[in-house]
């Protein structure tokens, strides 16, 4: 704050005897320790109500850009979910479509190709008649 010597200090000192005296100077000297103190007291009292006050500018702060980015980000969310639900509704839409479809070709049968009956294939045959090949059923050693 100020910037007093030990040389200055003694010529107060010396000016504060001859004016004061000698019988006052104890007591005016506890009294302008006294309000010394105070004023210590009260000039760090200010500073920390200043720091709290800065500190709680810079969280309120903190708090508005957290509420956007949380906004920012359940906007995008949305966004998101709207765009998988549409691609979903497409994709569902096509299938239906597909389904459709195939289901009025089941229903009208094409002439193109007629459907041969299923025949045993002769292998098949002669395993299930030869004792000496292995079929699936039997267990194997």
């Amino acid at each position: 704050m100020f910037d007093v010597g030990f040389s200055e200090l003694m010529v107060i000192a010396i000016v504060a005897l001859v004016v004061i005296g000698p019988e006052r100077l104890p007591k005016v000297a506890r009294t302008a320790g006294l309000l010394f103190g105070r004023l210590q007291r009260y000039v760090n009292d200010v500073k920390s109500d200043i720091s709290r006050e800065i500190q709680l500018d810079e969280l309120k702060r903190l708090q508005a850009d957290m509420q956007a980015s949380a906004h920012a980000f359940e906007r995008s969310m949305k966004e998101g979910i709207q765009s998988v639900e549409q691609s979903v509704g497409e994709v569902v839409d096509t299938a239906r479509t597909g389904l459709g479809e195939l289901q009025s070709s089941v229903e009208q049968p094409s002439e193109a190709a007629p459907e041969a009956p299923a025949e045993t294939p002769p292998a098949i045959q002669v395993a299930a008649t030869d004792p000496t090949v292995p079929s699936e059923t039997t267990p194997k050693a």
